[in-house]
């Protein structure tokens, strides 16, 4: 098959909302300050949802939305790396949750952090046979490992899941674009070891972030421009992973596109990792944005480092 078609989509963020002022409270900073850097306006805050729960919530709103038939199913991939546990998989706990424990369907996480959603569709692509559908979600809880007092990452960062039904398909388009390379030390958090049983708190070297991530997504999207011939103008929409609005904002500057092209959310809901893009399309999608053969282009790019995109027909 040549691509794959979404079939519908769906998201869920926790109903805690975080302002600026509400953290302005616990840290210095202000809501000029963190809008005039981030954009970010607002982020959600699971109080006692886990991570299992936020994606089963996204991938019920897919379903219900798209009134999809379960029964074709085969696969649950989660992407996110703040799983409940070590194991079993976020996509098990999912499966066990949505009722589908009694058909055959692989389930499985897959942790490429903010990259996570789009190396899941080209993932998925290369596994679906005709008639079968996967549930793709990106879905954390990141404010289970962020240091409240500091200010770097405490602003950034919020919870939330998106998740799309996706089938294979011979008359979509696909082209898609992978990389990482390791690095321990730009943006990471740091699990158990032999000798230390404490986790720690996620840590980000912002500059050197910002210098990583406007080069990823410029290379990502030529590099598919290239491979399907086509032109940033033929592009109706190009979905980065929601970061910054100064990340996207000098992209969209340097190719001297219309910024109309690149939708951002990330004011409402801050940085969710493997969950902001497809948060972002089941928002487009509610909207009534996504139209039928529009062509999307979706770039991730986080801590491995990692990056990548894919270019899609609606």
């Amino acid at each position: 098959m040549k691509g794959i078609k979404i079939l519908s989509t769906g998201h869920y963020a926790p109903s805690k909302v975080v302002s600026n002022d509400d953290l302005a409270k616990v840290v210095d900073t202000s809501d000029e300050w963190i809008k005039s850097r981030t954009g970010i306006a607002n982020r959600h805050i699971s109080v006692d949802q886990n991570t299992s729960e936020l994606a089963y919530l996204a991938a019920k709103d897919a379903i219900e939305k798209g009134k999809i038939d379960t029964a074709k199913i085969k696969y649950i991939l989660v992407a996110t790396f703040t799983p409940d546990d070590y194991t079993p998989s976020t996509a098990c706990i999912v499966q066990k949750k949505l009722g589908l424990n009694d058909q055959e369907i692989m389930a499985f996480d897959i942790n490429a952090a903010c990259s996570g959603f789009v190396y899941s569709l080209n993932i998925i692509k290369g596994m679906l046979q005709k008639d079968e559908y996967a549930i793709i979600i990106g879905s954390e809880v990141i404010s289970k490992l962020i240091d409240w007092q500091d200010r770097g990452t405490c602003i950034l960062f919020g919870d939330g899941a998106g998740a799309a039904v996706v089938e294979g398909s011979d008359e979509h388009l696909f082209y898609s674009y992978n990389n990482s390379t390791g690095n321990e030390e730009a943006l990471y958090c740091k699990g158990r070891t032999f000798n230390n049983i404490s986790e720690g708190y996620l840590y980000m070297d912002g500059r050197e972030v910002f210098k990583f991530a406007v080069d990823a997504i410029n290379k990502s999207i030529q590099n598919l421009l290239s491979q399907s011939g086509l032109t940033l103008d033929e592009i109706d929409y190009v979905v980065c992973h929601q970061a910054n609005y100064r990340i996207i904002s000098h992209v969209y500057k340097k190719l001297k596109a219309d910024p109309g092209k690149f939708f951002m959310n990330l004011q409402e809901y801050g940085n969710t990792s493997a969950a902001s893009i497809p948060m972002a399309l089941s928002e487009m999608n509610e909207q009534g944005l996504l139209k039928e053969n529009q062509k999307i282009i979706c770039v991730g790019f986080g801590s491995g480092l990692t990056w990548g995109a894919t270019l899609f027909e609606w």
